[in-house]
């Protein structure tokens, strides 16, 4: 015996230029027969928050599934899985596709070579999959965008609630993170961790989807457009704050990766920012909070 309830959607040529556009959502639970062996043209999301089965491998391989984890289906790849027919479990499922599939498997959110994933919980990726059933209504003029849009939440929802991933996060990217502003190279930040250049790379790309570099990269550049809009700092002691000894290779780099000088940056940001320039070094650890007027 088992329940079942599902919706499937035709999504226009326009709403596939999103990136992303949700195909189907279904919520079921109980005895459900098996599924497959079979083959589709689109990436499925099914996420196991109750219960057991199995999910066969196309050589034949059987991996064991247990609550809470998620099983990837992707274009292409054969597959064949269901639930212990003792038990049954509690599934969610959402089809979709679109060209954003490929840069969020490149980034390791979505993982064609790891069909099972643990989960350390299934919460955050249900409250996604509710987003999209609730936007499924009837009527809804904004389907397609509300439910692209949830699908882009629950593939960052998935990525968090991987088992492998501790609840403060991943310690390497803590560390880096943390040093990220000296002027250390990517050997030093690997020695700093008793790793080789080549085992900090997989341990970076395994979590974050980019080379230490690249990481370190996007960090040092989000905080020096924080400087550049926010204080009137040469940008010569910008470059030294975010780990540049030499400004002049500063600029060149925010150059190349922003699109923009760090100058045209600030007078850019300057005029954009209410109230003028500020004499506060932002510190993004601890925001303003922001307190609601009176009624």
């Amino acid at each position: 015996m088992y329940h079942t309830w599902m919706r499937y959607f035709t999504p226009s040529p326009t709403h596939h230029k999103l990136g992303l556009v949700c195909l189907g959502v279904g919520l079921q639970h109980g005895t459900l027969p098996t599924v497959g062996p079979r083959t589709l043209d689109h990436h499925v999301a099914v996420v196991i928050s109750a219960g057991s089965g199995w999910y066969r491998c196309p050589d034949g391989t059987v991996t064991p599934v247990t609550a809470p984890a998620l099983i990837w289906l992707v274009p292409g790849v054969p597959h064949h899985y269901g639930p212990d027919p003792a038990t049954g479990w509690d599934e969610s499922f959402v089809d979709f596709t679109g060209p954003a599939t490929a840069p969020y498997t490149e980034l390791g959110y979505i993982e064609p070579d790891r069909p099972v994933v643990p989960l350390a919980d299934t919460a955050s990726p249900r409250a996604a999959v509710s987003r999209i059933a609730r936007a499924a209504r009837l009527g809804n003029p904004l389907l397609e965008v509300e439910t692209g849009a949830a699908v882009h939440e629950l593939l960052v929802a998935l990525r968090r609630s991987r088992a492998d991933v501790g609840a403060d996060g991943d310690p390497v990217l803590n560390a880096l993170a943390r040093d990220a502003f000296q002027p250390l190279s990517v050997a030093e930040h690997a020695s700093r961790h008793g790793m080789t250049p080549a085992e900090l790379r997989t341990a970076v790309r395994r979590v974050a989807g980019c080379s230490p570099k690249d990481y370190l990269l996007g960090i040092r550049l989000g905080r020096a457009k924080e400087l550049l809009a926010g204080t009137e700092l040469p940008v010569s002691a910008v470059a030294r704050r975010v780990g540049y000894d030499d400004p002049a290779y500063f600029s060149r780099l925010f150059t190349r990766r922003v699109g923009m000088a760090p100058v045209r940056f600030r007078d850019q940001q300057g005029r954009a920012v209410p109230g003028g320039w500020s004499n506060r070094i932002p510190d993004p650890g601890h925001p303003p909070t922001i307190v609601n007027p009176p009624v």
